[in-house]
């Protein structure tokens, strides 16, 4: 493909006023930034991209080049990358969405340009096909990463103004793209240390997965914003005017926590929004630099201590061991005015300037060649340790040793020749071992922690000196993986394991079909599998397995066949209070499934002649936010948007899945349940279905309620126009006199 040079100068295209304003602010912002830049570089991009693009429209409806633009901007203002990397940035999709071709880019822009934009689009064809699994995209994006560190920062870039503008797409695109930044892209941004790209990242996805709590979490951080801004302007004035009497040259403010840390706290303690307090954090930067610069984070932590009480043990130092992506700063906790905690984080310039941009603040240029520091170093060493670990037989195992630690706080420990090492927090000898060398984990019989012999599971500390006892005829014990933390042990001891135990299985397969075939019986793949549940086995592997290790006698599931054959087994019910739940929950699953529901939508069409079934792991009924699965026999499974497997259907399988919805029928009711608990107090009934039938006109179709020791749990079977519907129902029910708890009548079964 030939462009004219009257392209490449811009002198015969037609490019609207509010795209030359854009390119130069962005040349602005790379002047703020960078120590020299090559404006023609950029502007030469720009109008390749903006010809290459001239006919793309995005979902919005939008031209395209809006989309390189945004991306570049994200690359200078919030990653801090260079020009080249800019250029890179705005020519990025190019390759892979129009005819302009690699071969022209590196004529044109130079070979570094092209190997960015190559890595970008097999980066990008990974995650747009099907047929890859998510483990391969992972494998994918660090190959790219050990090549050149600047591809995946650009795919940052890209990702999150993809993340800003979900809103034209479909609903279960949203759905994906949020999984995936959940699951990958934000985890990866943290070990990057991009700590407000991975914020930013995090809430956007809360947004899509969980708009109800993201709203919540919205509300009343703006509805005490007043009251917040007051308390941190009394916490820090005090501060302030003690660091100015003392001559530093500094900066103070305080922030609210991103939601999705608010979320996860709020999980993590299972407490309400409403008892979460520590909601926001005071981060006093430094101007100093250097030796200087530490000294006076120590200073500042001195007299912060002074004026208010810490807690010991919230008391963090990063500026004496950094993290292993190159962050730095001092954490402590301490009590301010009414007795309330808050949180500080004193740093440095330069070390707020790494806090922000990750190991991007450690990527210097020099005459367009990339090259590492240490930190770099460190950080490329973890994704060749990840690249050269066994392959797991699962995508999922591969994706949570990838994301494994991501989030982790570290410790630092000694060998016995003095040697500093880095392990997440919980980590055991084993993993010091693994983190060694290979050999050294798979052979360990013992480990000797500052001189004391101990268990293999204890726990390690900062500062300690770890000795490992190794031993040729030891070999790994499934028992680790019970305590190990770090992705490198995990992974390779679950291998070993794994081989062994398909050795086990290939074993025990053919020791039962040769007795199969003595005794007579012929039997399917499938028979074998219900004659494992059965004899209580998960499934037929581990029947397999045990028959295989000799833990089972082949002779019992000759026996067992022959008997099955001869008579129907009996299904036994017990009469437990579970079990009367989950009769009684299966008898709602099928009113509701059954009931007035309307047609499913499936690719924005009605389909008559393809079956459906619904999930038995999130149980969704009709009005849910869904999605569909294709299973093996071809029919589609029904999944709730927020199903627990949800997460590794679209990221691992997204080949077998379709959107679903359902259709907009006029006065359809779906059938819904509520569970509720509280006082037995005479009339509480009563005022329930006053709520309900009367108040907010809704019909009832049955009520049950047990009470036991002046406790009632209930069962309210009803009908609902839709989900804000169900979720008024249970506000206004929560507020009658005695009710404890109001939530709905589900039941989480695995699926195996």
């Amino acid at each position: 493909m030939a462009l004219t040079s009257s392209i490449l100068s811009g002198t015969e295209i037609e490019i609207e006023p509010r795209f030359r304003e854009a390119v130069e602010a962005l040349i602005q912002s790379c002047r703020d930034t960078l120590p020299s830049v090559d404006e023609d570089l950029i502007w030469r991009a720009f109008y390749v991209a903006h010809w290459a693009h001239r006919n793309g429209r995005r979902a919005s409806g939008e031209p395209y080049i809006i989309h390189p633009l945004a991306v570049a901007q994200i690359c200078v203002d919030r990653i801090g990358l260079d020009d080249v990397t800019v250029a890179a940035a705005l020519l990025h999709d190019v390759v892979e969405d129009t005819e302009v071709s690699l071969e022209f880019i590196r004529d044109t822009f130079g070979d570094t340009i092209a190997e960015i934009i190559d890595g970008l689009t097999k980066i990008g064809g990974a995650f747009e096909s099907r047929a890859i699994g998510q483990a391969e995209n992972v494998r994918k994006l660090m190959l790219s990463m050990a090549s050149d560190i600047r591809v995946i920062l650009v795919k940052f870039a890209d990702r999150m103004h993809n993340m800003r503008t979900l809103g034209s797409l479909s609903r279960h695109k949203q759905f994906k793209i949020a999984t995936e930044t959940h699951e990958l892209f934000a985890p990866l941004a943290h070990r990057f240390g991009f700590n407000a790209l991975k914020s930013e990242l995090e809430d956007l996805s809360l947004s899509i997965l969980n708009p109800d709590m993201y709203g919540l979490i919205e509300k009343s951080l703006r509805d005490s914003s007043k009251d917040r801004e007051s308390y941190i302007q009394r916490f820090i004035g005090p501060v302030s005017d003690r660091l100015e009497s003392e001559g530093f040259k500094f900066s103070i403010n305080g922030r609210s926590k991103n939601f999705y840390s608010i979320y996860r706290k709020m999980k993590r303690q299972n407490k309400p929004l409403s008892e979460i307090y520590d909601i926001f954090a005071i981060r006093i930067v430094l101007e100093s630099a250097g030796k200087q610069g530490r000294e006076d984070c120590w200073l500042v932590y001195s007299i912060l201590t002074d004026l208010y009480k810490p807690l010991p043990e919230r008391f963090r130092d990063f500026v004496s061991v950094p993290k292993s992506n190159g962050y730095q700063s001092l954490h402590t906790t301490v009590l301010g005015p009414e007795g309330r905690r808050v949180e500080i984080q004193i740093r440095t310039r330069d070390m707020h300037e790494v806090a922000e941009k990750g190991v991007a603040a450690h990527w210097k240029y020099k005459e367009g060649v990339a090259r590492s520091d240490s930190e770099m170093e460190t950080f490329l060493t973890w994704v060749r340790e990840l690249l050269e670990g066994p392959r797991p037989e699962q995508a999922t195992e591969f994706v949570q040793d990838f994301r494994l630690n991501l989030y982790d706080e570290e410790i630092y420990v000694f060998t016995p020749r003095g040697d500093l090492l880095t392990l997440p927090v919980g980590a055991s000898p084993v993993d010091f071992a693994f983190q060694v060398h290979t050999e050294v984990g798979f052979h360990c019989i013992g480990a000797k922690v500052n001189g004391k012999m101990v268990p293999l599971s204890h726990k390690l500390s900062s500062g300690d000196q770890v000795e490992v006892i190794t031993s040729k005829k030891q070999t790994p014990n499934p028992d680790w993986v019970k305590f190990v933390v770090t992705q490198k042990a995990r992974s390779r001891i679950r291998h070993w394991i794994n081989e062994k135990r398909r050795k086990a299985i290939d074993h025990g397969r053919e020791i039962f079909a040769k007795r199969a075939k003595r005794a007579g019986i012929e039997y399917t793949d499938s028979e074998l599998s219900t004659w494992a549940v059965k004899l209580r086995f998960p499934n037929q592997q581990q029947l397999l397995h045990e028959i295989g290790t000799g833990h089972f006698d082949v002779k019992d599931l000759v026996s067992f066949v022959r008997g099955s054959r001869s008579a129907e087994s009996q299904d036994e019910v017990g009469d437990s209070p579970a079990a009367r739940q989950h009769e009684e929950f299966e008898t709602f699953l099928d009113t509701a499934q059954s009931t007035g529901a309307p047609a499913l939508l499936i690719d924005g069409e009605l389909h008559t002649d393809i079956a459906t079934t619904y999930a038995s792991c999130c149980n969704p009924i009709p009005g849910d936010d869904v999605f569909g699965y294709i299973s093996r026999t071809g029919a589609i499974k029904i999944h709730r948007v927020n199903c627990r497997n949800a997460p590794n259907l679209l990221i691992n399988q997204p080949d077998r899945i379709v959107p679903v919805e359902w259709s907009r029928q006029k006065d359809v009711s779906f059938v819904t349940a509520l569970r509720m608990m509280g006082e037995d107090r005479v009339g509480i009934v009563s005022d329930i279905t006053t709520v309900i039938s009367k108040n907010l006109k809704t019909n009832i179709r049955s009520i049950s309620v047990e009470t036991v020791d002046g406790v009632f749990e209930g069962t309210i079977v009803m009908y609902v126009s839709d989900l804000e519907h169900l979720r008024r129902l249970i506000e206004r029910i929560k507020r009658v006199e005695g009710i404890h708890g109001v939530y709905r009548f589900e039941e989480q079964i695995d699926e195996r």
